[in-house]
């Protein structure tokens, strides 16, 4: 399992809330009516049934055998060693064998469709559903995706299965109890009771994170299993813990219901995901990229990069605009971008709000389709100018020089590479702790193009006559490229 600093994905209750409880209710103040549930024995018998245990098995490759040794002939072991070695596979070659493991999966459908995670069932070559009445049946990947950990499994039961719900994970509240059921080590239909701790956490697990925090008891082999309201509906899966010890220390999380009904009908209806794709690299508004945009509190997503070929190119998307509004959701942070995106229908017309100049400004964007993009290719921001002098010495603490032929070598730079290269940077300077490293390439400064050195002092000079106390400077490292605030001196 994992450290404290870092989450394992590997099947993830056995400890329960009395103790806790118990604390909680002997302190002072502590209110009849914030007691938890007098018992979740009648939610709990409701739903077992429909809690399964996924048991999978892998075929390994062992690695090279040890050979047999080269001996005299005639030597006495020479007999002894010939026996041994065919008793334990021909000239101790290596010998293939078969790995087990363990997760947990619910049914959502009594025909026999179970859902669990994808990392349960991955690599596996025969996958079977165990249910609590005994019965033993081999499932069938309908589909999976490894970007949400979650997959699609088919049995053929003789009649219908005891199946559940999924609710309504929005409206789970911090402190709401909630109920696991699962498989622990291998501790079939163990059920343990807590709260939701936190909601929308990001455990950088993957590109839509968005998982609910419970105290409910999750160890090894609870992957996959259903986490549940106290009205007996699935809100989350469980997922994943932080652990020193490999055990529950009240730090699990638990994939919200709202972002596994989508997948799993696309799933059941295609057999992959179909997510929605605009094509822009984003990244977060801090404080001081919102103090240069001028837009007060820090907010949307402010986009560093564009696709040529993608919708939001098309649609007329800007390097430097600010998401702030997408099909009607409000995107209060960068990472609230994806998922909505990838939530929305391939080929749907959506408004997109951004802030450009500081001004909000309507776009309307028909999305594409994320699994059929290429990888984003970045936008070009400057025309093909020739180099001109070398800007004024010291520029925001920085040492730039125009693309040239020595430059472009000593840099490694592609050969269309267009804008200014930074050739030093002063460790004294306010713009030292602020990432750039020789070899960068200013591509804007305040949504200005810089097509050479002397572009940078003028523009600087410009943003100090209209007041301006700070910039952004787009750029671009490699194939990748960002905004960077930087202090106007």
């Amino acid at each position: 399992m994992s450290t404290l600093t870092k989450i394992s994905f590997r099947s993830v209750a056995a400890l329960g809330f009395a103790a806790g409880l118990a604390a909680l209710s002997a302190s002072p103040g502590f209110a009849a009516s914030g007691k938890g549930p007098d018992s979740v024995a009648d939610i709990a018998e409701r739903v077992t049934d429909a809690v399964v245990n996924i048991s999978t098995s892998q075929t390994i490759e062992a690695q090279k055998g040890v050979q047999i040794p080269q001996l005299p002939p005639g030597s006495p072991f020479e007999e002894f060693f010939d026996e041994f070695f065919k008793k334990n596979g021909k000239e101790g070659g290596p010998r293939a064998r078969k790995v087990s493991s363990l997760g947990s999966g619910f049914v959502i459908d009594p025909s026999g469709i179970i859902v669990t995670n994808n990392h349960v069932i991955a690599d596996a070559d025969e996958i079977y559903a165990n249910f609590t009445d005994g019965t033993k049946l081999k499932a069938e990947v309908i589909g999976r995706d490894t970007k949400s950990d979650l997959a699609l499994l088919r049995v053929k039961p003789e009649k219908p299965i005891k199946a559940v719900a999924f609710g309504n994970s929005d409206k789970m509240r911090v402190g709401d109890w909630v109920m696991a059921i699962g498989n622990p080590f291998g501790l079939g239909g163990s059920v343990t009771v807590g709260v939701v701790s936190a909601r929308n956490r990001d455990i950088n697990a993957g590109p839509y994170d968005n998982f609910i925090q419970t105290d409910a008891a999750i160890n090894r082999g609870n992957s996959g299993g259903p986490l549940f309201n106290m009205d007996g509906e699935v809100i989350g899966i469980n997922t994943a813990i932080i652990s020193p010890s490999g055990g529950s220390i009240g730090i699990g999380f638990a994939i919200p219901s709202s972002s596994v009904i989508p997948i799993v009908a696309q799933l059941r209806e295609f057999g992959e995901t179909r997510r929605g794709w605009i094509g822009v690299r984003i990244q977060q508004v801090d404080d001081a990229i919102a103090e240069s945009l001028g837009i007060g509190k820090p907010r949307g997503a402010l986009i560093a990069g564009v696709n040529e070929d993608g919708p939001a190119a098309k649609a007329g998307l800007k390097t430097g605009d600010v998401v702030v509004k997408f099909d009607g959701h409000e995107i209060k942070e960068m990472r609230d971008l994806p998922k909505i995106v990838a939530d929305t229908a391939v080929d749907k017309t959506v408004e997109t709000v951004v802030l450009r100049d500081g001004k909000e400004k309507a776009i309307k964007i028909t999305l594409g389709r994320l699994e059929d993009s290429e990888k984003p290719k970045l936008v070009s921001v400057n025309k093909e100018e020739p180099a001109k002098a070398a800007a004024p010495k010291n520029t925001l603490g920085l040492g730039l020089s125009a693309i040239t032929d020595e430059i472009r070598k000593k840099y490694k730079l592609k050969s269309g590479a267009k804008g200014v290269v930074v050739t030093s940077v002063d460790d004294n300077s306010p713009i030292a702790d602020r990432g750039i490293q020789p070899g960068d390439i200013i591509l804007k400064l305040q949504n200005e193009a810089i097509a050479s050195p002397a572009d940078v002092q003028k523009q600087i000079d410009a943003l100090k006559k209209q007041g301006k106390k700070s910039a952004l400077m787009l750029v671009a490292r490699g194939d990748e490229q960002r905004f960077v605030p930087v202090p106007i001196p």
